[in-house]
């Protein structure tokens, strides 16, 4: 079971403090003009609310799993894009965290710990998404160095970041087992990305494309052994996939409140909206199904950083169970707005927008299913 400590409420005041004054009055804009969310990233930087979870040996705030959903939660309240900030940066150092050697540990993590560089994930490729083992970017040995070939696509905040985690083919005779891990700097010769994807939304943060030219990296930048990264891929999803789930609750929960707000102040038949039974039913359903979906994604916080058996199912079961929550919430939420939620005046048709893309990345909720039914059946 997980518990709420004095810290971790802390950590939700403070936060909320800092998106309701410097990051909610920038989310419209960013959506509107497709552009990053650089006051969110001064923010979340200054107050070191931009990587919580890098561990104190590296100079971060060594911030526990509930804390770092919290973080990405009440930032995803006010604007989903910002809260790939820290989710990213999640993300991105995760593998590095849980499998690379001491020395590459400290070479990269001091940087995403005091936001002097952020870090990106690049596992998927154009016809490798749901199938990510079927890649075909490779890396092969060349002296002591490596040299990755390929394109890696889907990359958030590709561009921004300064590190890449990139998933490649060293062995391609041993499928899964013959893909390893590795770290990419954005100025390695031979690495660069593509244009800006032309999305739905999380419009403030960049999705690119990483392409890699006979990259030349180091060859103390592998992360693991060779033939590791795949089981580092899905070991860090399941760190992580709790984290999208808290992005979808804060969106859920940003356009219940702004709902909330607008029911009470509209008035039709010569009362508030509040007063009609058919909308306080609305009201509670998504209210009770928000409070679900947080719970589980705490839930499953907490088993990944205790590594429970079943945390791989609950981190399904959470990113799963929020997203739907969240696509639901919003789409309720524009219609008690009526035409107004249909309009970008208000915030709900944005969070409609962006809560779409909760359902589909790091594991479509089809996938995640599949992941659940499987860990149930064995």
């Amino acid at each position: 079971m997980f518990a709420l400590t004095d810290d971790h409420q802390a950590v939700r005041e403070t936060v909320r403090e800092i998106s309701e004054k410097q990051i909610q009055p920038f989310a419209a804009d960013c959506d509107e003009n497709e552009r990053y969310p650089v006051e969110a990233q001064k923010a979340l930087t200054d107050s070191g609310f931009q990587a919580i979870h890098i561990p104190e040996q590296y100079d971060g705030a060594g911030a526990d799993a509930i804390a770092t959903v919290i973080v990405i939660e009440e930032v995803a309240r006010v604007c989903a894009s910002s809260s790939l900030i820290p989710a990213v940066n999640k993300l991105g150092s995760m593998p590095i965290i849980l499998s690379a050697s001491e020395e590459l540990k400290q070479q990269v993590l001091p940087s995403i710990a005091s936001g002097e560089s952020m870090i990106s994930y690049a596992l998927s490729e154009r016809e490798a998404g749901s199938d990510a083992a079927s890649m075909r970017t490779k890396a092969v040995r060349d002296g002591d160095d490596w040299v990755l070939n390929g394109t890696k696509a889907w990359i958030t905040n590709a561009g921004v970041s300064d590190w890449y985690t990139v998933m490649a083919v060293t062995d391609p005779d041993a499928k899964s087992n013959g893909i390893s891990a590795f770290v990419v700097h954005r100025d390695d010769p031979g690495f660069s990305v593509g244009s800006k994807e032309r999305k739905l939304g999380i419009k403030g943060s960049p999705t690119r494309e990483l392409h890699f030219e006979n990259c030349r990296i180091p060859g103390d930048r592998i992360i693991g052994e060779p033939g590791t990264g795949f089981k580092t891929a899905l070991a860090t999803l399941d760190h992580t996939r709790p984290t999208i789930g808290a992005q979808a609750v804060g969106i859920a929960q940003g356009a219940l409140d702004v709902a909330i707000g607008y029911v009470k102040e509209r008035k039709q038949f010569g009362k508030q909206l509040a007063e009609f039974q058919a909308l306080q039913f609305m009201i509670a359903d998504m209210a009770m199904d928000i409070e679900a979906a947080r719970t589980l994604v705490y839930q499953a916080a907490a088993a990944t950083e205790r590594g429970d058996a079943n945390k791989g199912f609950l981190a399904s079961a959470a990113k799963t169970l929020a997203s739907d929550t969240a696509m639901r919430v919003t789409t309720d939420a524009v219609q008690l707005l009526g035409g107004a939620g249909y309009t970008r005046d208000f915030p709900v048709e944005r969070m409609m927008r962006d809560a779409k893309i909760t359902q589909i990345y790091e594991g479509t909720n089809q996938i995640q299913r599949l992941v659940m039914a499987r860990s149930l059946l064995r």
